[in-house]
């Protein structure tokens, strides 16, 4: 029996096993490959992507602002002229009306007094001559009156008299025929002889008598009849000239006390101007304040060209500056202005209390912007609750308005917010962990968290940063 020599057996097997063990070594590697590549992708996308969550989110808006009064003036004299007095110093604090300062007046004062004897002697002059033009329509007004009662009596006796008189003439008729009756009877019995001519001669001497009466009064009544009319007439004349009289009295006495007054009204309106001349020199504090600063010493000469300037720089030509109350005012960018309204809470620090906290609230919000250096900002007036006894004007802070409280409100990182074709998104991580562009609504952004109103939900992955692939040069 042969053998089959060992080498001849060797040879054949070399190829085979060559082959093994590439095949081996390539299994090996694919799946070390595979491995390490799933592990990779892995640790990619739990770095490049974030979960959305839902959080509780303070709305703040950060913004710089300085202290500023509430109101700031310039205080000048209203007339240039030396300043004589300065009562106050830088610091104090001063009440409305207070005096700040006098200047010099010594020919306001000398104006004033002269201004005032003129207005007492015009004063006198015309309480002299309405005194005295009121005596005179009292008397006018008198010397009617009576005439008035002069003429009413008159009227009133003549025809009094009139109707007696001719009552005494019927009277005097009645025993005139009486008497001449007799008369005739006793000259039949002294014809007869019966009666003594003595008897007689009494008859007739009455009968004569009784004729004169009856005549007497006939010429008493024609006498009241003429003179009556005439007196009646001539009271009558003496009623008008004394309403004439009170008429003109009482007209002219009008344009006397007319002229009177006009002249106390001038002297009156000397003095007025006298004295706010004179007032005008003594310089008071417009409203209660604080003297922020003292421009002026004792004996310069002051302008009033910027009385009432509301700047804040130092002036020659002023006094002082006083300022009432301060507040903060902060430029707020364009886009968080319309998170703000009044009323609204607000923390400040102050560079110079940087361990303390001041609060405010919004007080006004400026209806129209600033742009400085291409920036649009708006300012917002604060009004402080605490820190007026701390802060002081012109200081440096920094403010936070305290918007709304967001609960449980869906929010992603703000670098995940990309656009695409002009459209607002994420790039959302899909079923092939690949990123895919999501169209979301976005709300409020605050400090790098922004609101995502519509368009995803808790636990959604959205891409920080895009795998290199995927990466490219700007937004589609």
């Amino acid at each position: 029996m042969m053998e089959i020599p060992v080498i001849g057996k060797v040879k054949p097997s070399l190829p085979w096993f060559l082959g093994l063990t590439t095949t081996c070594l390539i299994l090996i590697g694919g799946t070390t490959y595979a491995i390490l590549q799933s592990s990779r992708s892995k640790l990619d996308i739990e770095t490049l992507t974030v979960a959305a969550t839902e959080q509780n989110l303070s709305v703040e808006i950060e913004a710089s602002g300085r202290v500023e009064p509430v109101r700031s003036v310039n205080i000048s004299p209203k007339e240039p002229g030396r300043l004589v007095k300065l009562l106050v110093e830088q610091g104090d604090r001063v009440t409305t009306a207070q005096t700040l300062a006098i200047m010099e007046n010594s020919e306001q004062q000398v104006e004033t007094s002269r201004a005032a004897a003129e207005l007492r002697q015009s004063q006198a002059g015309l309480s002299e001559g309405k005194a005295k033009i009121e005596a005179e329509i009292v008397r006018a007004r008198a010397r009617l009156q009576q005439a008035r009662a002069r003429l009413q009596q008159a009227q009133a006796r003549i025809p009094r008299d009139i109707e007696q008189t001719k009552a005494q003439i019927d009277a005097a008729e009645s025993r005139l025929e009486l008497v001449k009756e007799r008369r005739r009877r006793n000259q039949y019995l002294l014809n007869e002889g019966a009666i003594a001519q003595d008897t007689f001669d009494e008859a007739l001497n009455e009968y004569q008598n009784a004729q004169a009466t009856l005549t007497e009064l006939k010429q008493r009544l024609q006498q009241l009849q003429i003179t009556g009319d005439s007196e009646i007439a001539q009271l009558e004349a003496e009623v008008n000239e004394a309403q004439t009289d009170l008429n003109q009295r009482q007209q002219t006495a009008a344009a006397e006390i007319e002229s009177l007054q006009a002249t106390t009204d001038v002297s009156q309106a000397a003095l007025e101007r006298s004295q706010i001349q004179y007032a005008d020199t003594i310089v008071k504090a417009p409203f209660d304040g604080i003297v922020t600063q003292r421009y002026a010493v004792e004996g310069a000469f002051v302008t009033p060209s910027t009385s009432a300037s509301s700047t804040a720089s130092a002036s020659a030509t002023s006094i002082l500056a006083l300022a009432q109350g301060l507040e903060v005012v902060a430029k707020v960018p364009e886009l968080d202005v319309g998170q703000l309204e009044r009323g609204q809470k607000v923390r400040i620090i102050a560079d110079a209390y940087p361990d303390s906290v001041f609060f405010g609230e919004v007080a006004q919000i400026a209806p129209e912007a600033i742009i400085e250096d291409n920036v649009t900002s708006f300012e917002v007036k604060i009004r402080l609750v605490t820190g007026q006894n701390k802060l002081r004007s012109k200081m440096n802070v920094d403010v936070i308005f305290l918007g709304q409280e967001l609960e449980d409100t869906l929010v992603v990182p703000t670098v995940a917010i990309v656009t695409q074709k002009g459209e607002t998104g994420v790039m959302l991580l899909n079923a092939e962990d690949e990123p895919e562009f999501k169209p979301v609504n976005i709300g409020l952004t605050i400090e790098d968290k922004t609101q995502v109103l519509e368009g995803l939900e808790a636990g959604d992955r959205v891409f920080i940063d895009l795998p290199e692939e995927n990466r490219s040069g700007g937004d589609e």
